[in-house]
Protein backbone atom coordinates (compact mmCIF):
# COMPACT_ATOMS: atom_id res chain seq x y z
CA UNK A 1 0.00 0.00 0.00
CA UNK A 2 1.20 3.39 -0.80
CA UNK A 3 2.00 5.59 2.29
CA UNK A 4 1.97 9.63 1.76
CA UNK A 5 4.63 11.07 4.32
CA UNK A 6 4.04 14.28 5.61
CA UNK A 7 7.28 16.27 5.33
CA UNK A 8 6.50 19.39 7.25
CA UNK A 9 6.53 23.05 5.93
CA UNK A 10 7.94 23.53 2.78
CA UNK A 11 7.93 27.28 2.21
CA UNK A 12 7.44 30.21 5.19
CA UNK A 13 7.54 33.62 3.71
CA UNK A 14 10.09 36.31 4.66
CA UNK A 15 9.21 39.86 6.20
CA UNK A 16 11.12 41.58 3.50
CA UNK A 17 9.07 39.61 0.57
CA UNK A 18 6.65 41.06 -1.45
CA UNK A 19 3.88 39.37 -0.05
CA UNK A 20 1.55 39.84 3.12
CA UNK A 21 -0.82 36.87 3.79
CA UNK A 22 -2.92 34.48 1.99
CA UNK A 23 -0.69 32.36 0.66
CA UNK A 24 -3.04 30.09 -1.44
CA UNK A 25 -3.31 27.44 -4.42
CA UNK A 26 0.55 26.16 -4.70
CA UNK A 27 1.56 24.14 -7.84
CA UNK A 28 4.84 23.06 -7.86
CA UNK A 29 7.33 22.77 -11.47
CA UNK A 30 10.10 21.17 -11.89
CA UNK A 31 12.62 23.07 -14.62
CA UNK A 32 16.11 21.89 -15.46
CA UNK A 33 16.62 20.52 -12.19
CA UNK A 34 14.97 23.39 -10.05
CA UNK A 35 11.53 23.45 -8.34
CA UNK A 36 9.47 26.00 -8.94
CA UNK A 37 6.07 27.36 -6.72
CA UNK A 38 3.92 29.15 -7.96
CA UNK A 39 1.37 30.45 -5.21
CA UNK A 40 -1.11 33.56 -5.04
CA UNK A 41 -0.69 35.91 -2.16
CA UNK A 42 -1.43 39.83 -1.01
CA UNK A 43 0.71 42.58 -2.33
CA UNK A 44 2.29 44.67 -0.31
CA UNK A 45 1.67 47.56 -2.54
CA UNK A 46 -2.33 48.98 -1.67
CA UNK A 47 -2.39 52.19 -2.91
CA UNK A 48 -6.39 52.24 -2.71
CA UNK A 49 -6.41 49.93 0.22
CA UNK A 50 -8.05 47.55 -1.42
CA UNK A 51 -9.68 44.49 0.62
CA UNK A 52 -7.90 41.92 -1.77
CA UNK A 53 -4.34 42.50 -3.52
CA UNK A 54 -3.53 38.94 -4.81
CA UNK A 55 -0.86 38.46 -7.43
CA UNK A 56 1.06 35.58 -8.25
CA UNK A 57 4.41 34.91 -7.48
CA UNK A 58 7.30 32.68 -7.54
CA UNK A 59 9.46 30.64 -4.93
CA UNK A 60 12.24 28.35 -6.00
CA UNK A 61 14.06 25.59 -4.59
CA UNK A 62 16.53 22.60 -5.61
CA UNK A 63 14.43 20.00 -3.81
CA UNK A 64 10.29 19.74 -4.13
CA UNK A 65 10.34 19.44 -0.30
CA UNK A 66 11.84 23.15 -0.11
CA UNK A 67 12.65 25.18 1.58
CA UNK A 68 11.58 27.33 -0.78
CA UNK A 69 12.46 30.99 -1.40
CA UNK A 70 10.73 33.80 -3.34
CA UNK A 71 12.37 34.41 -6.34
CA UNK A 72 11.89 37.64 -7.05
CA UNK A 73 11.02 40.89 -4.81
CA UNK A 74 7.46 41.37 -6.40
CA UNK A 75 5.02 39.21 -8.44
CA UNK A 76 5.47 37.99 -12.09
CA UNK A 77 3.49 40.67 -13.25
CA UNK A 78 0.79 43.44 -12.26
CA UNK A 79 -2.55 43.17 -14.31
CA UNK A 80 -3.87 46.20 -12.39
CA UNK A 81 -6.69 43.63 -10.69
CA UNK A 82 -6.39 41.01 -8.21
CA UNK A 83 -5.12 37.26 -9.21
CA UNK A 84 -5.13 33.94 -7.74
CA UNK A 85 -4.96 30.29 -8.74
CA UNK A 86 -1.72 30.22 -11.20
CA UNK A 87 -0.73 27.44 -13.29
CA UNK A 88 1.38 26.66 -16.22
CA UNK A 89 2.00 25.06 -19.76
CA UNK A 90 5.53 24.20 -20.35
CA UNK A 91 5.92 23.45 -23.96
CA UNK A 92 8.87 23.91 -26.82
CA UNK A 93 10.68 26.44 -25.24
CA UNK A 94 7.30 28.20 -24.25
CA UNK A 95 5.95 28.83 -20.65
CA UNK A 96 2.21 29.84 -20.46
CA UNK A 97 1.32 31.18 -17.15
CA UNK A 98 -2.64 30.51 -16.78
CA UNK A 99 -4.81 32.79 -13.52
CA UNK A 100 -8.03 33.68 -12.18
CA UNK A 101 -9.08 37.35 -11.97
CA UNK A 102 -10.40 37.67 -8.64
CA UNK A 103 -14.23 38.55 -8.51
CA UNK A 104 -13.45 41.77 -6.01
CA UNK A 105 -14.69 44.53 -8.02
CA UNK A 106 -15.30 42.60 -11.09
CA UNK A 107 -18.98 43.65 -12.01
CA UNK A 108 -20.06 42.07 -15.01
CA UNK A 109 -23.20 42.58 -16.90
CA UNK A 110 -25.62 39.37 -18.15
CA UNK A 111 -28.69 38.25 -18.14
CA UNK A 112 -28.56 36.49 -14.95
CA UNK A 113 -27.28 39.91 -13.35
CA UNK A 114 -30.56 41.29 -14.82
CA UNK A 115 -32.48 38.87 -13.55
CA UNK A 116 -31.61 39.42 -9.75
CA UNK A 117 -31.15 42.67 -9.91
CA UNK A 118 -35.17 42.96 -10.83
CA UNK A 119 -36.02 40.18 -8.22
CA UNK A 120 -34.36 42.29 -5.53
CA UNK A 121 -31.27 39.90 -4.95
CA UNK A 122 -28.62 41.80 -5.69
CA UNK A 123 -27.68 45.21 -7.29
CA UNK A 124 -24.56 43.83 -9.17
CA UNK A 125 -22.67 40.34 -10.01
CA UNK A 126 -19.01 40.14 -9.64
CA UNK A 127 -17.64 37.54 -11.65
CA UNK A 128 -14.17 35.32 -11.70
CA UNK A 129 -12.48 34.67 -15.19
CA UNK A 130 -9.45 32.77 -16.58
CA UNK A 131 -6.82 34.20 -18.49
CA UNK A 132 -3.84 33.13 -20.09
CA UNK A 133 -0.39 34.65 -21.30
CA UNK A 134 2.77 33.70 -22.15
CA UNK A 135 5.81 34.35 -19.39
CA UNK A 136 9.22 34.96 -20.02
CA UNK A 137 11.75 32.06 -19.27
CA UNK A 138 13.14 33.65 -15.80
CA UNK A 139 9.70 34.16 -14.56
CA UNK A 140 10.22 37.52 -14.65
CA UNK A 141 7.11 39.43 -16.63
CA UNK A 142 5.13 38.22 -19.72
CA UNK A 143 5.20 37.98 -23.11
CA UNK A 144 2.63 40.12 -25.23
CA UNK A 145 -1.11 40.55 -23.21
CA UNK A 146 -3.27 38.41 -21.26
CA UNK A 147 -5.75 36.77 -23.06
CA UNK A 148 -9.67 36.03 -21.19
CA UNK A 149 -9.94 32.57 -22.03
CA UNK A 150 -12.93 31.52 -19.90
CA UNK A 151 -15.91 33.18 -18.31
CA UNK A 152 -19.61 32.76 -17.18
CA UNK A 153 -22.15 32.67 -20.10
CA UNK A 154 -24.26 35.58 -20.55
CA UNK A 155 -27.53 34.17 -21.17
CA UNK A 156 -29.69 32.46 -18.84
CA UNK A 157 -30.67 29.76 -21.84
CA UNK A 158 -26.97 28.65 -21.93
CA UNK A 159 -25.17 24.99 -21.59
CA UNK A 160 -23.00 26.02 -19.13
CA UNK A 161 -25.92 27.40 -17.04
CA UNK A 162 -24.94 25.41 -14.00
CA UNK A 163 -22.29 28.08 -13.12
CA UNK A 164 -25.39 30.19 -12.32
CA UNK A 165 -26.34 28.09 -9.20
CA UNK A 166 -24.19 29.94 -6.58
CA UNK A 167 -26.07 32.83 -7.62
CA UNK A 168 -29.34 31.59 -8.01
CA UNK A 169 -29.58 30.04 -4.51
CA UNK A 170 -28.31 33.81 -3.23
CA UNK A 171 -24.84 32.26 -2.04
CA UNK A 172 -23.44 34.89 -2.94
CA UNK A 173 -23.84 37.55 -5.49
CA UNK A 174 -20.61 36.18 -7.42
CA UNK A 175 -20.08 34.14 -10.62
CA UNK A 176 -16.97 31.97 -11.00
CA UNK A 177 -14.74 30.47 -13.63
CA UNK A 178 -11.20 29.50 -11.78
CA UNK A 179 -8.61 26.97 -10.65
CA UNK A 180 -7.81 26.40 -13.72
CA UNK A 181 -5.71 23.02 -14.67
CA UNK A 182 -4.09 22.62 -18.65
CA UNK A 183 -2.61 19.81 -20.20
CA UNK A 184 -2.21 18.30 -23.72
CA UNK A 185 -3.45 15.36 -25.19
CA UNK A 186 -2.80 14.73 -28.42
CA UNK A 187 -3.26 17.73 -30.82
CA UNK A 188 -5.66 18.87 -28.31
CA UNK A 189 -5.25 21.53 -25.33
CA UNK A 190 -7.84 20.34 -21.68
CA UNK A 191 -8.69 23.64 -19.33
CA UNK A 192 -10.53 22.08 -16.54
CA UNK A 193 -11.93 24.78 -14.06
CA UNK A 194 -14.34 25.67 -11.45
CA UNK A 195 -17.46 27.07 -11.21
CA UNK A 196 -19.68 28.30 -8.09
CA UNK A 197 -19.05 29.43 -4.58
CA UNK A 198 -15.82 27.13 -3.01
CA UNK A 199 -17.65 26.53 -0.08
CA UNK A 200 -20.96 26.05 -1.42
CA UNK A 201 -22.43 22.45 -2.31
CA UNK A 202 -22.88 23.53 -6.04
CA UNK A 203 -19.00 24.11 -6.38
CA UNK A 204 -18.23 21.94 -9.70
CA UNK A 205 -15.39 20.90 -12.19
CA UNK A 206 -15.94 21.58 -15.88
CA UNK A 207 -13.29 21.36 -18.71
CA UNK A 208 -13.04 23.36 -22.25
CA UNK A 209 -11.10 22.31 -25.28
CA UNK A 210 -8.74 24.15 -27.72
CA UNK A 211 -6.28 23.28 -30.82
CA UNK A 212 -4.20 26.48 -29.02
CA UNK A 213 -2.72 27.62 -25.97
CA UNK A 214 -4.25 30.92 -25.33
CA UNK A 215 -7.83 29.78 -27.25
CA UNK A 216 -10.24 30.20 -28.05
CA UNK A 217 -11.87 27.51 -25.38
CA UNK A 218 -15.07 25.36 -26.07
CA UNK A 219 -16.32 24.30 -23.12
CA UNK A 220 -17.73 20.88 -22.95
CA UNK A 221 -21.27 19.82 -23.30
CA UNK A 222 -21.80 17.32 -20.80
CA UNK A 223 -20.34 19.86 -17.99
CA UNK A 224 -20.19 19.55 -15.15
CA UNK A 225 -17.87 16.48 -15.04
CA UNK A 226 -17.55 16.26 -11.41
CA UNK A 227 -19.87 17.45 -9.11
CA UNK A 228 -22.02 17.14 -5.51
CA UNK A 229 -23.20 13.51 -4.79
CA UNK A 230 -24.95 14.37 -1.26
CA UNK A 231 -28.09 14.69 -3.41
CA UNK A 232 -28.21 11.54 -4.71
CA UNK A 233 -27.46 8.94 -1.73
CA UNK A 234 -23.91 9.84 -1.35
CA UNK A 235 -22.05 12.21 0.96
CA UNK A 236 -20.03 14.56 -0.74
CA UNK A 237 -20.55 17.93 -2.23
CA UNK A 238 -18.04 21.42 -2.79
CA UNK A 239 -16.33 19.41 -5.23
CA UNK A 240 -13.54 21.80 -6.95
CA UNK A 241 -9.76 23.28 -8.01
CA UNK A 242 -8.73 20.08 -9.64
CA UNK A 243 -5.17 18.57 -11.34
CA UNK A 244 -5.11 15.65 -13.55
CA UNK A 245 -2.30 13.67 -12.56
CA UNK A 246 -1.21 10.68 -15.39
CA UNK A 247 0.71 7.85 -14.35
CA UNK A 248 3.41 6.19 -15.83
CA UNK A 249 1.07 3.31 -17.60
CA UNK A 250 -1.23 6.26 -19.20
CA UNK A 251 -3.83 6.36 -16.53
CA UNK A 252 -5.39 9.29 -15.49
CA UNK A 253 -6.66 10.66 -11.65
CA UNK A 254 -8.57 13.30 -10.64
CA UNK A 255 -6.93 15.38 -7.78
CA UNK A 256 -9.54 17.37 -5.79
CA UNK A 257 -10.87 19.00 -2.88
CA UNK A 258 -14.14 18.70 -1.38
CA UNK A 259 -16.24 18.52 1.58
CA UNK A 260 -18.03 15.60 3.33
CA UNK A 261 -20.81 15.23 5.61
CA UNK A 262 -18.74 12.85 7.81
CA UNK A 263 -15.99 15.70 8.38
CA UNK A 264 -18.32 19.05 8.53
CA UNK A 265 -19.73 20.23 11.46
CA UNK A 266 -21.17 23.71 12.38
CA UNK A 267 -18.17 25.41 13.09
CA UNK A 268 -15.53 23.30 11.09
CA UNK A 269 -16.15 22.40 7.73
CA UNK A 270 -12.98 21.02 6.20
CA UNK A 271 -11.93 20.57 2.81
CA UNK A 272 -10.45 16.81 2.21
CA UNK A 273 -8.17 15.74 -0.59
CA UNK A 274 -10.02 13.16 -2.87
CA UNK A 275 -7.70 11.17 -5.77
CA UNK A 276 -10.45 9.19 -8.51
CA UNK A 277 -9.67 7.92 -11.57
Amino acid sequence: MDIWNYEGIVFTPKAEDWTTDCFWAPEVYEINGKFYMLHSSNWKVNPNNDLETFRIGVAVSDSPTGPFEELSDKPIFDPGYPIIDGNLLIEDGHIYLYYSRCCYKHAVESELASKLKAEGQYDEIEESWIYGVEIKPDFSGIIGEPVALLFPPYKLEDPQNWENRAAEHHEANRRWNEGSFIFKHGDTYYMMYSANYYAGPYYAVGYATSKNPLGPFQKAEENPILERNNDKGGEVYCTGHNMVLQEPDGSLYCVYHARTEKTDSITNKKRMVFIDK
